[in-house]
């Protein structure tokens, strides 16, 4: 069952029809709509949209930088990733006198021909920073002439795993990239500034679903106590739903990604903790559509849309790779293009 495309696709109308014209600050002119809540349920399959080919692998290796810590962009160029190329040249671009193409400094990376130094490629405290490395540095006084600085860190990825296998429950499963003492450190302030997760204890009948539909070692001879049983092959005790929070939304080209790599975020988490996906939640703040995009977004709109696709993660959040991401059956429609603005 594939609901999500009609989801988007209804959210691209609404849009158009409901949306005002605002001016923006890449100068190129939006429709926009404040205020959006798009939901999707995991066991209807994996949230990739059919309505248009997607950049699964490019997709995939953001999120692993991002899980890395990362932001120096030369593991996306190692991995064919050009989604943050526009936001690091624009950077680039000032603060050298006599700058080089793109294509020229990616160029001479690859070729080992360069005195550039590290720093330039770097993006800043972006998601991967804020994600496993917010900074806790405190300012302090020993006494009326001398100050101290303590400097540490917080792993926050770490941190909800740890909290998930110790205090399921917990409201205050969150991971946050809004650092406001930051912004200005970073080549772009984030556009999904946070997320959280929400776990619920599964019932012996949706234990034993399970059970019928995953591969698990052993067969239970139907004598002693069921939920043990369940518990001594490792069947998941609980559900686990996640909900991102998003101030910018371009919605043809950027919304697509977060969606799916959300998705692929929440699958990684629940097999770190042994968990089922449950519930997708994302609440979109300003949901624009750029001038230059309308074109596609009709075209897209018209199109139908075929079954979800599914997807297997091997070893949870420490994903080294694309390849411990599997994709199977998906199917669909040719790549629209849209243009990105910066």
């Amino acid at each position: 069952m594939n609901n999500i495309d009609k989801k988007y696709q209804q959210l691209l109308s609404d849009i158009i029809e409901f949306g005002v014209e605002k001016n923006d600050r890449t100068g190129t002119g939006t429709i926009s709509e404040f205020g959006h809540q798009i939901r999707h349920k995991m066991s209807e399959g994996f949230p990739l949209l059919t309505t248009k080919k997607m950049a699964w692998k490019t997709m995939v290796t953001e999120l692993l930088w991002f899980l890395r810590g990362d932001t120096d962009i030369r593991f996306l160029w190692e991995n064919n990733c050009s989604i943050w190329d526009g936001d690091w040249h624009k950077k680039y671009k000032t603060t050298c006198s006599e700058p080089y193409t793109l294509e020229e400094v990616k160029q001479k990376v690859n070729e080992g021909n360069h005195n550039f130094h590290d720093s330039m490629f770097d993006l800043g405290k972006i998601y991967g920073h804020q994600w496993r490395r917010w900074d806790n540095s405190k300012i302090g006084w020993e006494d009326k002439e001398t100050m101290e600085i303590s400097r540490s860190s917080t792993d926050q990825i770490t941190n909800l795993i740890s909290q998930l296998k110790l205090n399921p429950d917990s409201r205050r499963l969150m991971v946050n990239a809004w650092n406001v003492g930051e912004l200005d450190q970073m080549v772009l302030p984030p556009c999904h500034y946070g997320f959280q997760v929400y776990t619920r204890e599964l019932s012996r009948e949706e234990r034993y679903t399970h059970l019928r539909t995953h591969k698990y070692g052993g067969k239970w001879d139907g004598t002693g106590n069921a939920m043990e049983y369940y518990d001594s092959i490792n069947v998941p005790k609980r559900a686990i739903s996640l909900m991102w929070n998003q101030r910018s939304c371009d919605v043809p080209l950027g919304i697509p990604m977060n969606i799916a790599s959300y998705g692929l975020l929440l699958m990684m988490i629940a097999d770190e903790v042994n968990m089922i996906p449950e519930e997708l939640i994302g609440n979109l703040g300003d949901c624009h559509i750029y001038l230059n995009q309308m074109e596609g977004v009709k075209e897209q709109i018209g199109r139908e849309s075929f079954e979800l696709p599914t997807v297997h993660v091997r070893d949870g959040i420490h994903c080294s790779s694309v390849n411990d991401v599997i994709l199977e059956n998906y199917q669909s429609h040719p790549k629209i293009y849209f243009p990105l603005s910066n």
